[in-house]
């Protein structure tokens, strides 16, 4: 191969192995230097409620209550483990104000309604938030903690 031929295979080869080199795969724990950390957004996901701490005590919920904020049209819908729920919903970085919810008014297992009144204590405030790769920590202003996971 001639000097002009390997000048310009090496300039050529040295930006792509320049870029491919420039990022680090995500190790999983989002604290790498330089790591690629794609997070969720809170909008446009069907958030199903995993647990909730209220009181300091964990409960796993039953059924499938979930939450979904759209950003276009400002509300939040979903489920609360029985009944439907409906509401106003500003998001803002790391705070969401949730206006007050609009229910259809079945009447379930007592579970069930647990879940419900618990998650009706998010409406009508401020809720501070956390997305965590795939699950999103909801916390309102009386210290209720919502843990759900983006529905796949």
């Amino acid at each position: 191969m001639d000097k002009q031929r390997f000048t310009l295979a090496v300039l050529t080869l040295v930006p792509l192995v320049v870029a491919c080199g420039s990022q680090k795969a995500d190790s999983g724990s989002g604290t790498g230097s330089g790591s690629v950390d794609v997070q969720r957004p809170v909008t446009g996901v069907d958030w199903r409620v995993h647990d909730i701490t209220a009181g300091g005590t964990t409960t796993k919920v039953r059924g499938r209550p979930y939450l979904a904020f759209d950003a276009k049209s400002g509300k939040v819908g979903g489920r609360l483990g029985c009944n439907a729920v409906n509401a106003t919903a500003t998001v803002r970085a790391a705070q969401i104000t949730l206006g007050r919810p609009s229910t259809t008014r079945m009447m379930c297992d007592a579970s069930l309604m647990g879940t419900e009144r618990a998650l009706l204590g998010l409406f009508d405030g401020r809720v501070d938030y956390r997305v965590d790769h795939d699950t999103i920590t909801l916390t309102s202003e009386n210290g209720t903690i919502v843990r759900a996971v983006a529905d796949k």
